[in-house]
């Protein structure tokens, strides 16, 4: 219900919003604002994503708990999605999601009202194996015996092999 509410009121606003500020400033600086949002928005969007990844790619090569980096850039993707859209609500909530102080207490939010169960990094044990018993653990004995290398043939060859 609330996502169909969401896409009710937001271009609803952005439609009161575009017949306010186009009143206000006429409608060519109206347009030149919306486009310069959206390659401003595409530069920071751009500049913040290189650094998530980077923080990302660090935190797997530390073996740390990659959710936060994973939440800025889910976050940050979200602000490029919500710039690149023509409006100036969702240019407004877009540049709010790209502020590293707002993305953290969205995070500290999200973590307060989701319960994690469980997080496992690494190999994931498979569930069938006996949990004493482990393949590097396991030793094969056995008996050997060496052969002949010289082999001899059974039967006259056809010519296409060499015995």
């Amino acid at each position: 219900m609330w996502l169909f509410v969401a896409f009710l009121l937001v271009p609803l606003i952005e439609i009161g919003l575009f017949i306010q500020i186009g009143g206000l400033i006429g409608l060519w600086p109206t347009l030149l604002i919306v486009v310069l949002t959206a390659i401003l928005g595409t530069y920071l969007v751009r500049s913040q994503g290189i650094m998530a990844l980077n923080n990302l790619r660090g935190s797997f090569s530390r073996l740390e708990d990659p959710s936060e980096a994973l939440a800025h850039g889910a976050m940050i993707l979200l602000a490029g999605a919500l710039l690149l859209t023509p409006g100036f609500f969702t240019d407004a909530v877009g540049f709010a999601l790209l502020a590293p102080p707002i993305r953290l207490a969205l995070i500290r939010y999200v973590r307060k009202h989701i319960k994690v169960q469980q997080f496992q990094m690494g190999p994931q044990p498979d569930p069938f194996d006996h949990p004493r018993r482990h393949p590097r653990d396991t030793v094969i004995d056995g008996d050997f015996h060496e052969l002949n290398d010289a082999k001899k043939p059974t039967h006259h060859g056809s010519g296409w092999t060499k015995h």
